[in-house]
C-alpha cells in the first residue's frame, strides 16, 4: 500500500476528531497569565468530560480521604499538569469507542494500555524522576498509532494481526508488510497533526526502537521497557501475541536491578483494575 502515514491520519482526523479540550487547557497551562480557575472554566465547559475526571480523582487510583466535587479542587489536590494529562488520556480513549469489536476487544487494548501507563510511571519512579505524570500519559499512548489503523484501515489492520498472529514476528513487521508503514509510524503522525508534545511523537515512533530516540530517548526507554513487562506478563492485548525484543541499550540506561520488577508488576495488578473500570466507563 503506498498511502503515506501522514495521508492516513488525515483520513483518519474525517472519523475522529481531536481532543479540542486538551489543547485550550494545554494552551493554558503553557501561558503565565493563566490560573487555574481559567482551566476549571474550559473543563467546565464539557459536563461529559467534567463527570468523568471527577470519577477518576475520587476512585481508590487515588484514594483520597475524602470526595472531590469540583474540578476546582481536583486540581488543588492532583496539580494542573496531572489534571491536564487526564484530560488527554480520557479524550483519546472516548475518541476511539467506535472501532469493531471483531477486530480488537478495546477494553483488552486499554487494559493493556493503562498497565503500561502505571508500569511507565513506576518505572520513573524507582529510577527517581520528578513529575512521574509524564511518564504515565506516555506509557497510555504508545499504542495510539494502532488506533489510527484500526479505525481508518480496519480490514488491513485485520490482515496484519492475523498474519503475526500465524508468524514469529511482532506487529510492526506485519503492518509494513501488509500496508507499508507500522503502527509507530501511524502514532507520530496523529500526535504530530492533533499538535500534543513532541515526547509523546517520539514515545509512539520509537517505543519498539528506544535506541533511535533523539529528544527524549530516556521517556522512550522507560516505556520500551514497561511494554515489555506488560507483554510479558500477558495484561490485555496491545494486538500483538508477541513480546517486543528488548533494545539492551533502554536496559543499560537504566542500570535496572531485575529483583525489582515483580514488585512493579504487583504495583501495576494492585491499581489496574479501578483504573480500568473508571478509565473506560462511558
Amino acid at each position: 500500500m503506498s498511502l503515506p502515514a501522514e495521508a492516513l491520519v488525515n483520513k483518519s482526523l474525517q472519523l475522529v476528531s481531536p481532543p479540542t479540550t486538551y489543547s485550550q487547557v494545554n494552551d493554558l497551562l503553557n501561558d503565565e497569565n493563566s490560573s487555574a480557575e481559567d482551566i476549571s472554566a474550559i473543563i467546565n465547559l464539557d459536563p461529559a468530560l467534567t463527570a468523568r475526571l471527577l470519577k477518576i480523582v475520587n476512585s481508590p487510583f487515588y484514594g483520597f480521604p475524602s470526595q472531590i466535587n469540583t474540578i476546582s479542587r481536583a486540581i488543588t489536590i492532583i496539580g494542573t499538569r496531572e489534571l491536564t494529562h487526564l484530560v488527554l488520556a480520557t479524550s483519546v480513549i472516548n475518541a476511539f469507542r467506535g472501532i469493531p469489536a471483531n477486530l480488537i476487544n478495546m477494553a483488552d487494548f486499554w487494559r493493556h494500555s493503562l498497565a503500561c501507563a502505571i508500569a511507565s510511571k513506576q518505572l520513573a519512579i524507582h529510577c527517581g524522576y520528578r513529575a512521574t505524570e509524564r511518564f504515565f500519559i506516555s506509557g497510555l499512548l504508545n499504542n495510539i498509532g494502532s488506533l489510527v489503523l484500526y479505525q481508518a484501515l480496519p480490514e488491513l489492520a485485520r490482515e496484519a494481526i492475523n498474519s503475526a498472529k500465524s508468524g514469529n514476528g511482532v506487529i510492526s513487521e506485519s503492518e509494513k508488510r501488509v500496508i507499508g508503514f507500522d503502527h509507530c509510524e501511524a502514532g507520530a503522525a496523529l500526535v504530530k497533526a492533533w499538535k500534543l508534545p513532541d515526547s509523546l511523537g517520539e514515545v509512539a515512533k520509537y517505543h519498539h526502537t528506544p535506541s533511535q530516540a533523539e529528544e527524549f530517548p530516556t521517556e522512550v526507554a522507560i516505556i520500551h521497557i514497561a511494554d515489555i513487562i506488560v507483554s510479558s506478563a500477558e495484561i490485555g492485548n496491545s494486538g500483538d501475541r508477541h513480546v517486543p525484543p528488548l533494545d539492551p541499550k533502554a536496559w543499560e540506561l537504566f542500570n535496572i536491578d531485575e529483583q525489582v520488577l515483580p514488585e512493579i508488576l504487583d504495583q501495576v495488578r494492585e491499581k489496574l483494575d479501578d483504573l480500568t473500570a473508571v478509565m473506560t466507563s462511558s
